[in-house]
């Protein structure tokens, strides 16, 4: 990829071990805006249906990453293909790509909309899964981390709302923990 950092080939190799190295020294490079982002956005989205889960997880949380920190609302005609991510056969990949969603709500008003209500309706599909109440407490705790960084009282008032449907007071519980 024209501009990207040489570590991103080694992000989608073989070789495990130079496959992490790459993963976290790209995490580390895209937790700042990156000159590459353009560069590297289209193959990265294409990544999120990888045949590799390892590389679907790496794709997902990168892309989110890139997100926060891109100008541009880029993000909001891929955020079906990244949410989709959350719902991965393998669940580590999953989590991996939930618990990295809330960022992309840092890069602006409209993203932030976006993925509230995404959230939200992946909170809503959650409640019939094998790890549903995990991927509920992950969302409500990712929105947690959201209100922390920009202080919008839609993204506490759409958590609240969220823990309160909540049927079972045992993870209403758990949930509103997050919220202390």
């Amino acid at each position: 990829m024209d501009g990207a950092p040489a570590q991103y080939a080694d992000a989608w190799g073989a070789d495990r071990t130079r496959q992490n190295a790459a993963y976290t020294a790209l995490m580390e490079a895209t937790s700042e805006p990156v000159p590459w982002a353009d560069d590297v956005w289209d193959d990265l989205v294409g990544h999120l249906g990888d045949a590799d889960n390892h590389n679907r997880a790496i794709a997902a949380q990168l892309l989110c990453n890139l997100a926060a920190r891109h100008p541009s609302e880029r993000i909001l005609r891929d955020l079906d293909a990244l949410v989709a991510v959350s719902r991965d056969e393998r669940f580590v990949t999953a989590r991996h790509a939930l618990r990295s969603l809330w960022k992309i709500g840092l890069a602006g008003e409209s993203q932030r909309r976006a993925v509230v209500a995404a959230l939200a309706r992946r909170y809503g599909e959650a409640a019939d899964e094998k790890n549903g109440t995990l991927v509920r407490s992950d969302i409500v705790e990712g929105l947690r981390h959201l209100h922390d960084a920009v202080g919008d009282p839609v993204v506490e008032r759409t958590a609240r709302e969220l823990i309160d449907a909540e049927a079972d007071p045992k993870y209403q519980r758990k949930y509103r923990g997050h919220w202390r």
